[in-house]
């Protein structure tokens, strides 16, 4: 089958007078190769060996035009001809290379630093002598659209977040391919380096149904492209040659996206159509909102002071997750509903949510369907506070917290009578609070973001009055 379908493609491509990448060799006189952009790196400038005061300037991408064969194309020039080609097509579009120099790869030069390819060949591409534009021709671009979500690696080799986290740092210096979901996108923090070069870098949390939270860096402007137009926990990667490395200061493993590495999105795969299934169905029990560890800055460390519209103009500005403190009115709580909803029961190894009376968990991607079942039970609480400037809806209120901001335990509070559990609400509801939170980035909700709070208390009026003047002065 895998025969037949390449022979189709070198008639298509016979029929354009293009030649396959599966048949390129050196030997061919004005090749010309159409294919679709998997991979692509950011310029780099180096001295010119010859002239030793002018730069020369170059760039790479990966071209595939088959399920099986994709090729390396390494563009060479001054810095406006680099520039400009590079900024003419991003990873996804159509393009056609025509009259390159077929090469040999060199693995101990050049080529160790690009993605392994199954061609024996890469493509240089000159000013004087090559060209690169769009391809124009829709029927081919429809046909090689659907190669984008085919990872280049055997879509079963593959380390889940759990192997690595296993594994540890025998890991530490090597290349694996992962497959996960994306939990989180970060903001692409811009740098400038001792001499004077600027870069980027963006930081995504992983997940899978073994770990709930895995960090992948980023530092290539084309990939940092890529994953910023990605929805957080519907998508799926398959990370092709990630660079693995241990991380002193945050003493665990983290994954790098370098110029070997290709990110196929939403791969094709049996593998990563069960992970999206598993994914969506964990986003929507509402495990991930609650695996956003309050634990992760110490409450008294949180010292910045916000009204409610500060809130929500950083939430907007700076789409990545922040702490601070609000003197703000609880304006929702909903402790008077019945036991159920205020107090919710969840497995313990998938974090689904199940009934309370249930001696089994409903999910069917759940890692521990086989073993005795184990639940957790906890406050569930969606509240609202509000100031003068507004109201900040549906905040998580949970668990410890919970139970330390009512004065009440999960175990005793279905024992309380509706009475007491109407004077629980009015402690709160419409008194000025103390209230730390952290705000998360969330495309589910209308406003963007979602608030998890930290810490929730009766507010000291003189402490209220002392900020609120503060505030009121930076305005």
């Amino acid at each position: 089958m895998a025969e037949i379908d390449r022979q189709e493609n070198n008639n298509e491509m016979a029929s354009q007078n293009c030649i396959a990448i599966s048949e390129l060799h050196p030997n061919f006189c004005h090749p010309k190769v159409v294919g679709i952009i998997i991979g692509k790196t950011d310029v780099k400038s180096f001295p010119d060996r010859k002239n030793f005061d002018v730069d020369r300037f170059t760039f790479s991408f990966t071209l595939k035009d088959s399920p099986d064969f994709f090729i390396n194309v390494t563009a060479w020039g001054n810095d406006g001809y680099i520039n400009g080609l590079a900024n003419t097509f991003s990873i996804g579009d159509c393009v056609t290379v025509e009259n390159p120099l077929v090469s040999s790869k060199d693995p101990e030069k050049g080529d160790k630093f690009c993605p392994t390819t199954p061609s024996n060949y890469r493509l240089l591409v000159t000013e004087a002598h090559s060209q690169v534009c769009p391809c124009a021709d829709m029927d081919i671009i429809d046909r090689m659209l659907p190669l984008v979500h085919l990872p280049v690696k055997d879509s079963g080799d593959f380390y889940s977040l759990g192997d690595i986290m296993a594994n540890g740092q025998k890991l530490d210096g090597t290349l694996i391919n992962i497959l996960a979901a994306v939990r989180l996108i970060g903001e692409a923090r811009q740098f400038t380096t001792s001499d004077g070069r600027k870069g980027q870098r963006l930081e995504v949390k992983l997940f899978d149904d073994s770990v709930p939270s895995f960090p992948l860096i980023c530092w290539d402007r084309e990939t940092i492209q890529l994953l910023q137009t990605l929805v957080a926990r519907e998508t799926v990667l398959f990370i092709a040659d990630a660079k693995m490395s241990f991380d002193s200061f945050r003493s665990c493993m983290v994954a790098t996206a370098n110029s070997k590495s290709i990110i196929t999105v939403n791969p094709d795969t049996r593998e990563a159509s069960l992970l999206f299934s598993y994914a969506k169905e964990v986003s929507e029990s509402g495990a991930l909102d609650q695996d956003e560890a309050p634990e992760d800055l110490p409450v008294d460390s949180i010292t910045d002071v916000y009204t409610v519209s500060q809130l929500k103009q950083r939430a907007k500005e700076h789409p990545e997750a922040f702490f601070g403190i609000t003197y703000s009115f609880i304006s929702k709580l909903d402790l008077d509903s019945s036991v159920s909803k205020v107090i919710k029961t969840q497995c313990s190894r998938c974090k689904f949510q199940v009934s309370e009376d249930t001696q089994r968990c409903d999910s069917q991607l759940c890692p521990g369907r086989d073993q005795a079942f184990s639940a957790t039970r906890g406050f569930d609480l969606l509240v609202d506070f509000t100031d003068h400037t507004g109201t900040v809806q549906a905040c998580s209120l949970r668990g410890l917290v919970a139970e330390q901001t009512l004065g009440c335990t999960t175990e005793e509070f279905p024992g309380l009578t509706d009475a007491q559990r109407t004077a629980l609400k009015w402690r709160f509801l419409l008194e000025r609070c103390k209230i730390y939170v952290k705000i998360l980035p969330s495309a589910k909700m209308r406003s963007g973001f979602r608030g998890v709070i930290l810490a929730c208390s009766l507010a000291d009026p003189g402490e209220v009055k002392h900020h609120m003047s503060a505030l009121l002065q930076r305005l």
